[in-house]
């Protein structure tokens, strides 16, 4: 947590679950196959309002919702605050998905404006040919989405979205409330040349990066070097 208070990052992202232990029921910081922490969701929040970050909370399952929304709607955060879960399934995702209308419906029970964060499970295999987000998958999201009136940030992943410029592009092009949240897995192939080329299909105030280290520094300094090129 202090390695990500103290970075250049914008916002903070922390996954919630419902703590199995002694005293269950109360929200913790924990990433599966992790159930259990020392880090409760109130604790973890009390941090972040001395800090300047922005949060985003994800969810894996529907259970920590609603104690989680109680919790931070007693906590006075004055910065962006995102909520994520994976509500459908996505190309080579495996893992369950959160029910998509007792998510959306929970969390703007409480907090109407927010900005949700609303994607798909996925998978990817190393040297094997990955299929991207089809025009089913990003169609069923817009349904989802329709008749919201909150921000929404679509998170895809970058080793899966060159081969889905066409369907990404159209589901951008639904609302201009959706943005892109491009993120990658820790064993993930892709390359600089691949996130210059997204930030270059699309509108460029449109599109967030969630990128891991060294890739993230690299991608800087390759913008940074194609703006000089072009003084």
């Amino acid at each position: 947590m202090t390695e990500a208070i103290q970075s250049a990052a914008h916002m903070v992202e922390a996954d919630v679950l419902l703590g199995e232990g002694e005293g269950s029921g109360e929200p913790i910081m924990a990433h599966p196959p992790e159930t259990n922490s020392d880090n409760t969701l109130k604790e973890w929040l009390n941090e972040m309002k001395h800090t300047n970050k922005g949060i985003k909370l994800d969810f894996k399952s529907l259970a920590a919702v609603n104690p989680s929304m109680k919790i931070l709607r007693e906590i006075t955060l004055k910065r962006p605050v995102w909520i994520n879960a994976d509500i459908l399934p996505g190309p080579n995702g495996s893992n369950c998905v959160v029910d998509a209308k007792k998510f959306v419906g929970t969390v703007i029970s409480f907090f109407p404006d927010v900005t949700l964060s609303l994607g798909w499970t996925t998978g990817w295999t190393n040297q094997k040919c990955n299929k991207g987000y089809s025009s089913a998958m990003v169609q069923e999201m817009a349904a989802i989405c329709r008749d919201l009136t909150q921000p929404i940030t679509f998170p895809v992943r970058a080793a899966l979205v060159r081969q889905s410029i066409s369907e990404l592009m159209w589901l951008l092009q639904q609302s201009d409330r959706y943005t892109l949240t491009i993120w990658t897995g820790k064993d993930d192939e892709y390359s600089v040349e691949d996130l210059l080329f997204i930030r270059d299909s699309f509108d460029k105030s449109r599109v967030f990066y969630d990128i891991l280290e060294p890739q993230n520094s690299q991608f800087r300094c390759a913008i940074g070097n194609a703006k000089s090129s072009i003084k």
